[in-house]
């Protein structure tokens, strides 16, 4: 039972970690440059994006997105890496309940990035833009993947706390540090291609973005509580227990 309950509570962190990724693409720091993020890849006007797009310009800008993609990929999963090596080596290094120790440090700014990108703790100097300045002639497939790698070492305001959770919950249980650090990535492009096929939702989106990021930052700071106070597996048992009761009481 408790191997089960310890394989529920990491599938409980993989989907907070997807929905991470889905949060940071949904940020008012990201969605409402959406379309210019686009434009600037593909070399195709917003008022053309806004117009419905014929099947090649569609295809164009779905292509342009995955590179762009995977850009960001390369920069996200090379910090999840040495995070989880780090995670790895403290672990090596530490005696006693260091799993725990661990987690604890990782819960407390887990939290405290929760009330940055809730708005609810205002840091100027640490929310402040440092994006990569990247000029992009033409429209090759090499440019588009040279402003996802500066995109993703930017950090733009809202992506950088939301992302450096992820990193430290990679820290915090290294076993599956990749794992999370790929679902993150997998949470961000799902959205962002979604909405590249269906480029006229997005205005809809953008009026309720910060309702969304305010709820990722409750979230976040859940979890970190959920870590400080290692209760990550009592809630993954009570979950469990709540499925086997509703699946058993289907059966009767």
């Amino acid at each position: 039972m408790d191997m089960i309950t310890a394989d529920t509570s990491i599938l409980l962190a993989m989907i907070l970690a997807l929905g991470a990724g889905a949060i940071s693409f949904l940020s008012p720091c990201v969605l409402p440059l959406f379309p210019a993020y686009l434009s600037y890849i593909t070399g195709i006007s917003t008022m053309e994006l806004q117009d419905q797009p014929t099947a090649p310009i569609r295809r164009k800008l779905l292509s342009h997105s995955i590179v762009f993609l995977l850009g960001i990929a390369v920069i996200f999963m090379s910090l999840g890496a040495g995070s989880t090596f780090i995670g790895q080596w403290g672990l090596g290094l530490l005696t006693g309940n260091t799993g725990m120790f661990i987690q604890q440090i990782a819960g407390i700014l887990i939290v405290f990035m929760g009330f940055l990108v809730g708005g609810w703790l205002q840091i100027p100097g640490f929310m402040r833009e440092r994006r990569l300045q990247i000029s992009k002639s033409g429209t090759s497939y090499a440019g588009t993947f040279v402003v996802g790698i500066g995109f993703a070492a930017g950090w733009t305001p809202c992506i950088g706390p939301i992302f450096a959770s992820i990193l430290l919950l990679s820290a915090a249980q290294p076993a599956q540090g990749m794992v999370y650090t790929a679902l993150y990535v997998l949470g961000f492009s799902i959205p962002f291609l979604l909405l590249t096929f269906f480029i006229g939702s997005t205005k809809w989106l953008v009026r309720k973005s910060g309702w969304i990021i305010k709820a990722g930052g409750a979230i976040m700071i859940i979890m970190g509580l959920l870590l400080f106070f290692g209760q990550m597996p009592k809630i993954a048992a009570y979950l469990l227990e709540l499925i086997d009761d509703t699946w058993f009481s289907k059966l009767g």
